[in-house]
């Protein structure tokens, strides 16, 4: 294959470069076609077609149904790591050794206490506050409880700048919803791992003894992993554009779980309940809803089948379902909603319609359903998805700023008026 591709414009031809990745995909690097070209450059909405950057953290073939995180199939890490080790393989680029991850987890455990200050900003939220507002505004005020800027290039200062959130944001993800439910806030147990704490620290109420149920750790530590990245998506590049301004860790992160809280986006697990509600209000009739579904006419939309990205199948939801069915059979909740749900799931595995389309139960839909079961209320289920996704966003944002990229301007198609005349105001 050529290592470059012709474009003709205006009837000259400009040679553009062709670069691939280690996967073989290929890109047109168009860096130099406005400057070539007296002011042509390329227009994509949504950026479908438009690689914003070259990344060595995540693989993603959507027609194949492959997720890898830097070449670790996510199969094999749902199923053998835990969420640290994951976030450590995201961030630094390695599996770590067991010496390399218990000072990992020591370090994030001596930063993870929050400034108590941070519990005022949290007690001027009303209860009525959507969760994702409330986690965005308190990442967004760590850094005025820690004002200095992360030296890049020094790796003390970018691992201290890691551990440190990692330390605290479980801590603001428990508070956002304690502070929903009316329970007083909890600094964790640092004799726990990471997700026994983080579920002690939203569930332990104030006059019991709090009991861990594994098969809820085991099912929370895989959703995790499965959430940790995927690729350039919404809030990614949200950090990454950010971030290239120079703005700091914290700052981005903010500006990721607002990018996030988008139904498009994070969202997606919240509208899955959401739907379920509105089916279960109207009679549970699974059926009925099906048909609306493959009705053009109809403007109901099934939510949590299929996927943007993945064309075939979503390899974490083949993972996070044996999950799911863990969890129900062990918490043998009895929930409508829930029951609806497992209804829809099995039409949608045998009808030819959903099964030639390949609009199979995508993680959101499975995710929804766990979190639902463990009594995660639902506008907190898009908290929980930018606790996993921290790592990767983390992961990106280091990147970019390791690489040195430089700051992210995308050009327009300006489409409105030319230049017109001034009016004066008693003209107009």
């Amino acid at each position: 294959m050529s290592n470059t591709a012709t474009l003709e414009v205006n009837g000259q031809k400009h040679e553009l470069p062709l670069v691939t990745g280690t996967e073989n995909e290929v890109a047109i690097d168009v860096k130099a076609l406005r400057g070539a070209t007296g002011g042509v450059i390329t227009i994509d909405p949504g950026y479908k077609n438009t690689g914003s950057c070259e990344s060595g953290i995540t693989f993603l073939d959507g027609e194949k149904g492959i997720l890898r995180y830097r070449g670790y199939s996510i199969e094999d890490l749902a199923e053998k790591a835990c969420f640290l080790e994951v976030a450590y393989l995201l961030i630094f680029g390695e599996l770590p050794t067991k010496e390399q991850l218990d000072k990992f987890y020591a370090d994030i455990k001596a930063k993870s206490v929050v400034d108590d200050d941070v519990r005022k900003i949290v007690d001027a939220f009303p209860k009525t506050a959507h969760p994702m507002g409330v986690l965005s505004s308190l990442t967004s005020a760590l850094t005025a409880f820690n004002p200095s800027s992360v030296n890049v290039d020094s790796e003390e200062a970018m691992y201290n700048s890691v551990v440190k959130i990692m330390g605290k944001f479980p801590v603001l993800v428990a508070w956002t919803m304690r502070k929903q439910q009316g329970l007083p806030l909890d600094y964790g147990d640092s004799n726990l791992d990471y997700v026994e704490n983080v579920l002690k620290m939203m569930f332990k109420k104030p006059n019991e003894e709090y009991v861990q149920n594994d098969i809820i750790v085991r099912a929370l530590n895989k959703l995790l992993i499965l959430h940790a990245d995927h690729e350039q998506n919404c809030s990614t590049s949200t950090v990454r554009i950010v971030g290239s301004s120079h703005a700091g860790l914290f700052a981005s992160l903010s500006a990721g779980i607002s990018a996030l809280w988008g139904p498009l986006h994070g969202g997606a697990n919240q509208a899955v309940l959401e739907m379920l509600e509105a089916i279960k209000e109207d009679g549970g009739d699974t059926k009925k809803y099906m048909a609306k579904a493959k009705d053009k006419s109809d403007p109901f939309r099934l939510m949590g089948f299929g996927h943007r990205v993945y064309k075939n199948f979503d390899p974490r939801a083949r993972i996070i379902k044996k999950a799911a069915d863990e969890v129900l059979g062990d918490l043998g909740v009895e929930d409508p909603i829930l029951d609806i749900a497992k209804g829809l799931e099995q039409e949608a595995l045998t009808d030819d319609y959903f099964v030639q389309r390949k609009l199979y139960p995508n993680v959101d839909f499975y995710s929804g359903i766990i979190y639902r079961a463990m009594g995660i209320p639902v506008d907190m289920f898009t908290v929980m998805f930018a606790l996993g996704r921290l790592p990767g966003w983390i992961a990106q944002w280091r990147e970019m700023r390791l690489r040195k990229e430089p700051i992210g301007r995308p050009r327009q198609l300006y489409i409105g008026e030319n230049l017109r005349p001034f009016k004066d105001i008693e003209n107009r």
